[in-house]
């Protein structure tokens, strides 16, 4: 095995909660050198969700795993001027806050990039850094209602409803660990080394995932409405309920799948009916052909289901809820269920890294620890602070 891809790669994470912190934990678990900044009290995400012993969130145990963790005041001048230092040998910072606030404290991008051309300088709001709407305070909800993809989250004639996760926050993470690696990959050819302002909306990463939406709108003047768990544009593409009470996900929206699909289910006299001969006349008919199947995998128990039409080449799955996922040997098989060592806590587990690289992959080395943890650590290293300098400014609280 190589070294990892980010090796050598150092990031500042200047962000709370989700969406900043979950593209520091994807780059920290490719080898990058995160440091995460926290303020005194810890990030709220420590707080968020069921607890672990140490008092911190099993989800914060994740979120911030493989990073340096570094307490800092930023209300404070002199923690103002510790981060400043901390730029200079910074390749990569990464933030979520507010619009403006970094700058109220003269850490924006400007500022920055006065003292470190090279950074590459990652923003995450909730509707970007321009437009009328740059100041407003931005969630995760907020950008999923926003970006369109609540409003067709839902049945017919029912009130949008939520995905269950902060979809939009993770979404944006995705975003901004793609924007930071083009960013890094141009500086790396350009002869002057200079790096970028990387501006990631909420709002716009959440559109991104609304597929053929906006320029079916743009050009038919169709609003997509909310249709359960029909897939709109090909049939038949489903959940349905199985003889034990669980539910079975269904795609056979291919002429191929579609036609072992009918030959599963003894209904093999549909294949001449016209109605089914294309795909947009199976979406038409939709809710009827859903209502066969359905008849269908309601007599049968979903392991013989999913043995019947994996078998046959129908793409069909399970409705997975936690526990199942973390029983599920081709979950298991791939690392995706992860344990990691802690002195604190013992055998910690949690998702595994993705996406997985042959040659030189992702690793988790650490589970996120305590408040504070490398803060002299990070001091002493990166900026030569002794350990009475470091004393003084603890006990002035600038640093924990």
């Amino acid at each position: 095995m190589g070294k990892p891809p980010l090796s050598g790669v150092r990031v500042l994470e200047l962000g709370t909660l989700v969406a900043a912190p979950s593209a520091g934990r994807i780059l920290a678990d490719f080898g990058a050198d995160v440091i995460k900044i926290e303020p005194l009290e810890g990030d709220p995400l420590r707080k968020w969700g069921k607890l672990a012993p140490s008092g911190s969130s099993w989800w914060w145990h994740m979120q911030a795993r493989n990073k340096r963790l570094v307490a800092i005041d930023l209300k404070t001048s002199e923690g103002q001027e510790i981060v400043r230092d901390l730029t200079l040998q910074t390749d990569i910072l990464m933030e979520n806050l507010r619009p403006g606030r970094l700058t109220s404290w003269n850490l924006g991008y400007e500022q920055v990039a006065a003292l470190n051309p090279s950074i590459v300088y990652v923003s995450i709001s909730g509707y970007g850094l321009s437009g009328p709407y740059c100041e407003r305070a931005g969630f995760g909800n907020i950008a999923e209602s926003m970006g369109g993809l609540r409003y067709v989250t839902g049945f017919p004639h029912m009130p949008p409803v939520r995905t269950g996760t902060s979809l939009g926050d993770e979404v944006a993470a995705f975003q901004a660990v793609i924007g930071a690696l083009m960013a890094l990959h141009r500086r790396s050819v350009d002869p002057d080394r200079k790096g970028d302002h990387v501006d990631v909306a909420l709002t716009e990463s959440v559109l991104s995932l609304t597929e053929g939406m906006l320029s079916e709108y743009l050009h038919e003047g169709v609003v997509q409405e909310r249709t359960g768990n029909q897939l709109l544009r090909a049939a038949p593409s489903n959940i349905y309920p199985t003889a034990d009470q669980k539910w079975i996900a269904i795609g056979a929206n291919s002429s191929g799948t579609f036609t072992k699909l009918l030959t599963i289910m003894n209904r093999t006299d549909l294949l001449d009916d016209p109605r089914f001969q294309s795909n947009p006349g199976r979406v038409a008919h939709a809710d009827e052909l859903d209502q066969w199947i359905a008849d269908w995998t309601n007599r049968h128990s979903l392991n013989d289901l999913v043995e019947m039409l994996n078998r046959e080449g129908v793409p069909a799955g399970p409705v997975m809820n936690a526990e199942d996922i973390a029983h599920d040997p081709q979950y298991l098989a791939r690392g995706m269920i992860h344990y990691v060592s802690s002195a604190a806590l013992g055998e910690v587990g949690m998702p595994g890294v993705v996406p997985t690289l042959k040659r030189c992959p992702g690793a988790i080395r650490t589970v996120g620890g305590e408040i504070g943890q490398h803060t002299d650590e990070v001091l002493q290293e990166l900026l030569s602070l002794s350990s009475e300098k470091i004393g003084r400014l603890r006990e002035q609280s600038v640093v924990s």
